[in-house]
């Protein structure tokens, strides 16, 4: 398995395609040798391609804007051909509270684009949050999701944070999502009276059951993520866990 660093992470140093570029550069010195493009500004897939291959990374997933998802999907497939991308994900997904949609609505929306993804060679990725954890007519709606959509047609970038956020065991469910998690999400989870994301190995998450059950489900990437970084520098924040996964021989 490679580490990766999800740009979302640093999404406030990527709003220009000036920063975005000093950003992929700072991302490669602290030894990250893949990413996952999310968050940032808006950019030519030539230019991505260049940037990258210049500080010697390689981008393996993007969370790809519902726009795009719902626009000209050979066009998609084609920009991240020329960054050389496989894995073409969506986001976020309302499950739970005010507005939230349900597992047919979301059927009837990516079921088409995954298969249409597929007949252009790309893999569709479905990241989770804490919603998908809650129940639809007694079922976990992530269980739903994984029965209803064929695991050719759809991947889950399975969130450790998210998972426990939820309620599940991050470990538990990468072995019952098998086959299907090509990419994760490596995210701690820390308590100081509230809920709070983590530098890995300063929060709860128990990354070894997690290092392990990755492995055995097939995952080909693991993508170091902090949505929110408590005020810290997101860079010093990634270098950290870069730092911890190292320790733990990535």
């Amino acid at each position: 398995m490679e580490i990766g660093a999800q740009f979302y992470t640093i999404r406030h140093f990527c709003e220009t395609p000036e920063d975005f570029a000093e950003s992929i550069k700072k991302v490669a010195d602290i030894g990250y040798p893949t990413v996952q493009i999310s968050g940032t500004c808006e950019f030519e897939p030539e230019w991505l391609r260049d940037q990258l291959k210049a500080a010697g990374l390689r981008c393996v997933l993007t969370h790809t804007p519902k726009k795009e998802l719902a626009g000209d999907l050979a066009e998609v497939a084609r920009n991240h051909d020329v960054f050389g991308c496989g894995y073409v994900g969506l986001g976020h997904y309302k499950f739970a509270g005010e507005g939230a949609h349900t597992t047919e609505e979301f059927l009837k929306t990516y079921l088409p684009v995954a298969k249409e993804l597929k007949a252009h060679g790309k893999y569709f990725m479905y990241h989770n949050h804490a919603g998908e954890f809650a129940r639809e007519n007694g079922r976990v709606i992530l269980d739903v999701l994984a029965e209803e959509v064929p695991a050719d047609l759809m991947g889950f970038t399975l969130d450790t944070f998210w998972v426990q956020t939820g309620g599940g065991d991050p470990a538990a469910w990468l072995l019952k999502l098998a086959g299907r998690v090509p990419v994760i999400h490596l995210k701690d989870y820390a308590w100081d009276g509230e809920r709070k994301m983590a530098v890995l190995g300063e929060g709860n998450i128990n990354f070894d059951r997690v290092f392990e059950a990755a492995e055995q489900a097939g995952t080909e990437y693991m993508m170091v993520e902090q949505d929110d970084c408590g005020g810290e520098d997101p860079f010093a924040c990634l270098k950290r866990s870069y730092d911890y996964l190292k320790a733990a021989g990535f």
